[in-house]
C-alpha cells in the first residue's frame, strides 16, 4: 500500500467513525412527536456537530477525491484550514454544477467529485443515481450500503415529522429510474415498517383503481402528477377528496411556495401535502422536510436537517453569503455520506433562511417560502428575467385553468425572441392569463388556450419549458 492510499484509508476510517458516532439504527420513533432527539437539539449542539464533521471531512475529501485534491491545491488551501463553518465559508469558494460537469466530461463516466472508487463500488456498492438537471453532462453518483444506512435514518426523521405513522400505507407512483426521490422514500418506508402498494409500471387509470381498491393513506409522487392523477380519478367517476389518502409526500418540483398550487393540490385530495427536498449531488437523502407547523404562518416553510448538512444562502450574481432573512440561492455542505460528502455545493434554489425556533420544537433552520425556483431555470426574455414558477402562479390565478401549462420560447424571423404560454381551459382565457403574467413578470407574451387534458403529463418532473430560440 502506498503512502497516498494509506492516508486515504486512514482519513476514510476517521470520517466514517464520526458519522457512526452520530448514527442511530432506529426502526421506530423515539417519542410520539420525534423520530430522533437530534430533531430538538439546541443551536449550540447542532453547530458543534457541524464543526466536528467539517474538521474530519476535509482531509477525507483531499485524500479520496481527485476533484477535491486539485481544488485544494489550486486554491492553496490545506484540509486543516477547514475546521468549522466559519473557516469553511472564509476559505472555500462555492462548488458549482458546471465544475462537476467539466470533471465528468474529462473523467467519464463517473467523474472524480465523489469518493466512491471502483474498488469501493465493487466491495460495498449499493446504488447509482444521476442528476436530473436539464443542462450539461449528466452527473452520476455511486453510493454504498453505508450511505444507505445514513439515508434511511435522515429520511425517517423527515417522513415522521411530516406526519406518517404506524398504520399508514403508501403508494409510490414513479418509474424508479436513477433519481433519488422515490428510492429514498421506498427504502425508508421499509425501515419504518410501513407497508407499500407498488404503483410503478402502470398508467393513471390503474393507479386510481389501486387507490380505490387497496386504500393507501400516502401518495408518493411529484406535485404535478398528484394533480394529474386526481383529474384521472374524477374522469373515472371517483372523488379524490373521498379516498383513503391523508398525506402526499411530494418531491422533484417546487410547489409549497408557489401561490395557488399548494391550495389546488390539497383541495383536490382533501389531504396534506408535505415537502421532501434534496438533491442528488449532496447525498441522496432528504435535506428539507415539513413539520406540523409548516403551513401555519404567513408563508409555508421547510426545515433543513442541519446536523447532517450545513446550509447557506448566497447572492445569485456574486455567490457571496447573504444575511439570514434575505433571499438567496441554497448552498449545501453535505456531512452525512461516505461517497458524496460535498463542501459548499451550489444547489441553486431560491429561499430565505430563518433561525427562529419553531413551534414544533425543532431548532433546525427554516427555509421560508420553501424553495421557489432553481437558478438554472431562470428565463431571460429580451432582458427581462423571471422563473417558470411565476408563470405557474399567473396560470393558477385564473379560475378553472387546467393543472398543466407550457412555456414556449422561439425566435421570430426578424430576430425577436418571443414567448407563448399554453394553458388548458374549456373557455378562452388567453387575455386573462396574459394580464396575470404581465403583472407578475412585467413581460408581454402570447397566450393560447387549449382544451382540458390536452397537454402531456409526466410521473416525474413535469417538462414545461421548451426553449427553441436561436442561440
Amino acid at each position: 500500500m502506498t503512502h497516498t492510499s494509506a492516508r486515504a484509508e486512514e482519513t476514510r476510517k476517521t470520517w466514517k467513525a464520526v458519522l457512526s458516532k452520530y448514527h442511530e439504527d432506529r426502526s421506530s420513533p423515539l417519542t410520539a412527536d420525534y423520530w430522533s432527539d437530534k430533531d430538538t437539539w439546541s443551536r449550540d449542539r447542532i453547530e458543534a456537530v457541524q464543526n466536528e464533521k467539517i474538521a474530519a471531512v476535509a482531509p477525507f475529501l483531499y485524500e479520496n477525491s481527485a476533484f477535491y485534491r486539485r481544488r485544494f491545491d489550486t486554491l492553496g488551501v490545506a484540509p486543516t484550514d477547514l475546521t468549522d463553518t466559519a473557516s469553511l465559508v472564509a476559505n472555500w469558494p462555492i462548488v458549482t454544477k458546471q465544475e462537476m460537469m467539466e470533471d465528468a466530461t474529462e473523467n467519464p463516466p463517473f467523474g472524480t467529485y465523489t469518493t466512491c472508487s471502483d474498488d469501493d463500488w465493487n466491495d460495498r456498492g449499493w446504488m447509482l443515481f444521476s442528476s436530473s438537471g436539464s443542462t450539461g453532462t449528466p452527473r452520476v453518483f455511486r453510493y454504498t450500503h453505508f450511505d444507505r444506512t445514513m439515508w434511511e435514518q435522515a429520511n425517517a426523521r423527515a417522513l415522521y415529522s411530516g406526519g406518517l405513522r404506524q398504520g399508514d400505507s403508501a403508494i409510490p407512483m414513479v418509474g424508479f429510474g436513477p433519481h433519488v426521490f422515490a428510492w429514498g422514500v421506498q427504502y425508508t418506508l421499509a425501515k419504518m415498517g410501513l407497508p407499500v402498494v407498488p404503483g410503478g409500471g402502470v398508467d393513471g387509470h390503474a393507479r386510481a383503481s389501486f387507490i380505490d381498491r387497496f386504500k393507501p393513506t400516502v401518495l408518493v409522487c411529484t406535485p404535478s402528477y398528484a394533480l394529474y392523477l386526481g383529474r384521472v380519478m374524477q374522469d373515472m367517476g371517483m372523488d379524490p377528496a373521498k379516498t383513503s389518502v391523508k398525506w402526499m409526500v411530494t418531491g422533484g418540483e417546487p410547489f409549497s411556495g408557489v401561490s395557488g398550487t399548494l391550495e389546488r393540490l390539497q383541495d383536490l385530495w382533501a389531504a396534506k401535502a408535505v415537502e421532501f427536498y434534496g438533491c442528488t449531488e449532496a447525498s441522496p437523502h432528504c435535506g428539507g422536510y415539513s413539520c406540523p407547523e409548516y403551513q401555519e404562518g404567513d408563508e409555508p416553510f421547510i426545515h433543513l436537517m442541519e446536523d447532517i448538512q450545513f446550509w447557506e444562502t448566497v447572492d445569485a450574481d456574486t455567490l457571496d453569503p447573504v444575511a439570514a432573512g434575505e433571499k438567496g440561492l441554497s448552498v449545501c455542505t453535505n456531512l452525512n455520506s461516505e461517497s458524496s460528502a460535498q463542501l459548499r455545493f451550489l444547489v441553486g434554489d431560491y429561499t430565505r433562511l430563518s433561525y427562529e425556533p419553531c413551534a414544533c420544537g425543532r431548532n433546525h433552520v427554516k427555509g421560508l417560502g420553501c424553495m421557489t425556483g432553481r437558478s438554472d431555470d431562470l428565463i431571460n426574455l429580451r432582458g427581462i428575467k423571471f422563473f417558470p414558477v411565476q408563470i405557474e402562479e399567473a396560470v393558477r390565478a385564473v379560475s378553472g385553468t387546467g393543472d398543466e401549462f407550457q412555456i414556449r420560447l422561439t425566435t421570430k424571423d426578424d430576430g425577436l425572441d418571443v414567448m407563448t404560454v399554453l394553458v388548458e381551459h374549456d373557455s378562452d382565457v388567453s387575455d386573462q392569463v396574459a394580464r396575470e403574467i404581465r403583472s407578475r413578470c412585467e413581460v408581454r407574451c402570447a397566450v393560447e388556450t387549449v382544451a382540458p387534458n390536452t397537454l402531456p403529463k409526466s410521473e416525474m418532473k413535469a417538462k414545461r419549458v421548451f426553449d427553441e430560440r436561436n442561440k
